[in-house]
């Protein structure tokens, strides 16, 4: 999905580095203290963890240790070495990451990252977890809206010849939001190669894996997600952009007959990058779900982890 092209406020967070399966290195920011509980930021497909940082800056105020994370392939993450970017190896990376912490965290996916973390945490009830923000995503989304977005990146597997192409193609894809004035923001998205031009900052082999839908196929199983789904007993929270083509209301409701215990929010003004377009009251939203005393109750310990992050 396309970054949002806005600049961040509050710094890069310090350098982290989680171990996923089979050894790849997942590269993420850490916001707060490590001895507050941990909030998990997952991002969506074809974007960087610096999607998260305001988001996780307000969580790190409101007493969260919040980790954003580059899932494999994407930002400064390691490449798969065989190009294998299946539902099944972002679930084993996140299983990882959990597995690491000392502590039950909160996790808030958006898009792919919400998908890795119904599928994870649904077929892993070993894999506990304090809360679930579930932004924009259920089994069930519009084939259009998905199909818009793989054939947007797509589209740019050339590169750019500058930064402001590169905002003209979001503006394009993304009118309704204003382009950001100042470009800078725009590069922790990108890497620019010897030839001088801008490129995605995710492995273009990622492409193989979100394939454009065809009848209820994709690049995670409907049925398996709904499987999982049933599973999901933690307090959850699902948020929704009211001007979203990729979830409908009939798909965050058909999720909702699944997890009824969970909570919904939509959020006005807002299309499937619900934090990006509407980052303040977004997070004022997750902020208010996470402050309900099931969820504020004390942190549970483990008895056996460390965390795999070490300060690079």
């Amino acid at each position: 999905m396309p970054p949002s092209g806005a600049k961040t406020t509050h710094g890069n967070g310090d350098a982290i580095l989680f171990v996923g399966a089979g050894g790849v290195k997942l590269r993420a920011s850490r916001y707060g203290s490590p001895q507050s509980p941990p909030a998990l930021l997952l991002h969506g497909g074809g974007q960087t963890r610096h999607a998260w940082a305001d988001t996780a800056a307000a969580l790190a105020e409101a007493g969260y240790c919040a980790f954003t994370i580059d899932a494999r392939g994407h930002g400064d993450s390691d490449w798969s070495p065989d190009g294998d970017y299946r539902a099944d190896l972002l679930a084993a990376d996140l299983a990882e990451v959990i597995r690491s912490l000392d502590t039950d965290p909160v996790i808030i996916g958006a898009s792919m990252g919400g998908l890795t973390a119904m599928l994870t945490l649904g077929e892993n009830p070993a894999l506990t977890c304090r809360a679930l923000v579930l932004v924009d995503v259920a089994p069930r989304l519009e084939r259009a809206g998905v199909r818009r977005i793989i054939e947007f990146m797509r589209r740019h597997q050339d590169g750019f010849a500058s930064l402001e192409q590169v905002r003209d193609a979001i503006a394009a894809y993304n009118p309704h939001r204003p382009p950001p004035e100042d470009l800078s923001g725009l590069r922790k998205n990108l890497r620019q190669r010897a030839d001088g031009r801008y490129y995605w900052h995710w492995d273009p082999a990622f492409l193989d894996h979100a394939r454009l839908p065809v009848n209820d196929e994709g690049m995670f199983d409907i049925s398996r997600l709904n499987a999982a789904a049933q599973h999901l007993d933690l307090p959850t929270l699902l948020i929704r952009g009211y001007q979203s083509d990729v979830l409908s209301d009939a798909g965050a409701r058909e999720l909702l007959s699944i997890i009824p215990h969970a909570r919904y929010a939509v959020l006005d003004q807002a299309g499937h990058m619900v934090a990006g377009d509407r980052n303040t009251v977004f997070t004022e939203t997750v902020l208010d779900f996470l402050n309900h005393p099931d969820i504020t109750g004390k942190p549970r310990l483990r008895a056996s982890s460390g965390l795999t992050g070490a300060r690079q």
